[in-house]
């Protein structure tokens, strides 16, 4: 059963066992981490159950061995020491001594990294060993502050750093990294966003995280690695450090076993450059966060700080894992939801951050869910904040009724379908699942709560065809159609990205419902070219190279870098996306029109869809007329409404200028494809 309206108070004994509820008590407001106060660098962690923990400094990024301080504990488990001067430059870390116990993970011969560290230098390898960094806090931002404006102004590209610009059709000569993302009179990158016409990013996980998993079918790992042949995590989605940015994007960043990345700190820097410059030509950023589990096999700071008050454990000491990556952040604990709090205000007030999509984020306890929102809404009241509405459970209306928002996947599955395989859905002209006619009125409103659909209001969908998660939709329309199929071993990856006509009608489809529904867009990068995944040839023991990829989380190669000589190989589409930008940009009322304002027209196919958005309710200046038809095999027919129309969109063409003018009486929409007209 899913829980939907749990209280703080009852969130852990009603989801999760709680076998030390006596660590609730301790709490401090002290400041943590490595801060300049009154001349002096102050150094405090949070260790309610050590014995002891020793500050360890170095003068260099690759020292064994450093100058080692005893701290000393007050009575709300914080350990401090203090050191004269301003420290910035110098590297440091913790040796920390817990109590032996089930509970415990505390190894003196570690040197733990401060979770509060502002920057972090860490090695190549799956212990992801590193030492935190005391970095200055001066940036010119040049009066920079975050873009504010609805969300449903908002058209939202998905992006992963690294695979926007390091494949060399970029043309990026910083390629992979935060300053190649803003590089300007290139193929890709900066100018490629700024051409299809997004207007924010949201950054797949940026957070500093484990990159390097266990060795392949290495019988002396601490694991045996049986699933990832690439002994990659690409994605991001395993947080080493909150407060931290991901190093091996910065310049120097490298993958070369057991060298360095960020030694000097430069990350923090170059992460500020690139918001500035998306913020500068105004392209919100959103970052894609993980606080309901940590990195799971490196050297993670509150595995080794206080597992048993930072993580969900049994009563035999050992992981929860309902989030499927090994261990479950403990985020009612006070502390914990201190530190997630702390770092979603750091990443704002420092970085600039418009907001954040939470990962997995019914893992998250409703009391830090009202206080993360709260917060945000203090600094910034814009702030966009997104839940991906599961993890143990499913609950996109218990999210709404917090004020957040959330990806609508019920949106994705009743436009495309589940699966590819046999539950397609209105683009591809069939009724199963979620795509029934009345559903699709719904995800047209903004699958308000009044429709039956899980919001509150239509701004807290996040509509979305396609995610770094599953095929992409160019591969879910290759194989739904039959063309492909999963098990195919492809031989020609140019063959393969260039659509049939019905592939490119049915992905035009899709994209015109997207664009021309309630609430807020998101598009996965190349979604706008049918990207597809295919992976790579490598040195790596994969036997599935060659096929189609429906899960690239650890592939940092051509399998997920963006090759934009694709884009040229379906420019039709690139620019039907293109236009369809321009046109919601250019009439509001497609993504924020009140649900007075819309008639929906009769039709005797069942495959068909047809609404008028009228200007006196909606405040546009012009009545809006959209036509679908999902059939595959027959058109249909529509009346028009009285008065003379003009199309904008036709199953060739999208825009903001007029393909057709004077169009009266009844008109006809060809199999699988969609018309928007205006009055």
């Amino acid at each position: 059963m899913i829980l939907f309206a749990l209280t703080s108070s009852t969130f852990s004994q009603s989801r999760y066992p709680d076998y030390s509820p006596e660590l609730d008590r301790y709490y401090s407001e002290k400041p943590l981490g490595a801060n300049i106060e009154n001349s002096q660098t102050v150094f405090r962690i949070f260790a309610p159950n050590a014995v002891s923990v020793t500050l360890v400094t170095f003068e260099k990024h690759d020292e064994k061995t450093g100058n080692e301080y005893p701290m000393n504990r007050d009575a709300d488990g914080v350990w401090e020491f203090s050191l004269p001067g301003e420290q910035f430059g110098l590297y440091y870390g913790y040796r920390i001594t817990g109590k032996k116990s089930k509970f415990s993970m505390s190894d003196p011969a570690n040197i733990i990294v401060d979770p509060y560290a502002k920057a972090v230098v860490t090695r190549n390898n799956y212990s992801h060993e590193g030492k935190g960094i005391i970095v200055e806090n001066r940036y010119d931002w040049e009066g920079d502050t975050w873009i504010q404006k609805p969300i449903t102004d908002l058209v939202i590209y998905e992006m992963h750093v690294r695979d926007l610009t390091v494949h060399s059709s970029s043309g990026i000569s910083n390629a992979g990294s935060y300053g190649g993302v803003i590089e300007e009179g290139k193929i890709g990158g900066l100018d490629y966003l700024l051409d299809l016409g997004v207007n924010a990013v949201e950054l797949l996980p940026c957070q500093d995280f484990g990159n390097i998993e266990v060795p392949f079918k290495d019988r002396s790992a601490p694991v045996y690695n049986t699933w990832n042949p690439y002994a990659r995590n690409h994605w991001g989605y395993m947080t080493s450090y909150f407060f931290a940015p991901e190093s091996y994007y910065a310049s120097g960043g490298n993958m070369k076993e057991n060298e360095y990345c960020g030694i000097h700190g430069q990350q923090v820097g170059e992460f500020k450059d690139m918001v500035k410059g998306l913020h500068k030509k105004g392209i919100a950023v959103i970052m894609d966060v993980v606080y309901n589990h940590c990195s799971e096999y490196d050297l993670n700071p509150f595995k080794y700080i206080d597992k048993q008050y930072y993580f969900r454990l049994d009563k035999d000491g050992n992981f929860l894992s309902k989030s499927g990556c090994g261990n479950d952040f403990k985020t009612e604990r006070p502390m914990a939801r201190r530190m997630i709090i702390e770092s979603v205000k750091y990443w704002m007030t420092e970085y600039h951050i418009d907001g954040f999509r939470f990962d997995l984020a019914y893992l998250l306890d409703e009391k830090t869910c009202k206080e993360i929102i709260r917060e945000a809404k203090k600094i910034n009241p814009y702030v966009y904040i997104i839940a991906e509405p599961w993890g143990d459970g499913y609950a996109p209306d218990y999210f709404s009724r917090l004020g957040w928002a959330a990806w609508n996947d019920k949106f994705r599955n009743g436009v495309k379908g589940q699966n590819p395989f046999d539950n397609t859905g209105f683009i591809f002209g069939n009724w199963e699942g979620e795509n029934k006619p009345d559903n699709l009125k719904r995800y047209i409103l903004g699958s308000n709560i009044a429709d039956k659909g899980q919001f509150q209001k239509p701004e807290h969908s996040i509509n979305y065809l396609e995610s770094h998660d599953d095929f992409t939709f160019g591969d879910f329309v290759r194989i739904g159609t039959k063309a492909e199929t999963a098990s195919d071993k492809i031989l020609d990856i140019a063959r393969h990205t260039r659509l049939t006509p019905q592939q490119l009608k049915i992905s035009k489809l899709g994209a015109l419902f997207l664009f021309v529904s309630q609430g807020a867009v998101m598009i996965h990068q190349g979604q706008e070219f049918a990207r597809g995944k295919v992976i790579a040839k490598t040195d790596a023991p994969d036997p599935e190279q060659g096929h189609i990829d429906h899960n690239s989380y650890n592939k940092d190669n051509e399998t997920n870098w963006i090759n934009y000589e694709h884009k040229e190989i379906n420019i039709e589409l690139y620019n039907y996306y293109k236009g369809l930008i321009a046109l919601r940009k250019k009439y509001p009322v497609l993504s924020k029109a009140p649900r007075q304002s819309f008639e929906f027209l009769k039709c005797d196919n069942e495959l068909a869809i047809g609404f008028l958005i009228h200007k006196n309710h909606s405040g546009g200046n012009n009545d809006i007329l959209v036509l679908m038809n999902g059939d595959p095999k027959t058109p249909v027919k529509f009346k028009l409404p009285e008065g003379d129309w003009a199309t904008l969109v036709n199953a060739e063409k999208s825009g903001t200028e007029i393909l057709r003018n004077k169009i009266q009486g009844e008109i006809q929409i060809p199999a699988t494809s969609g018309m928007v007209c205006i009055r």
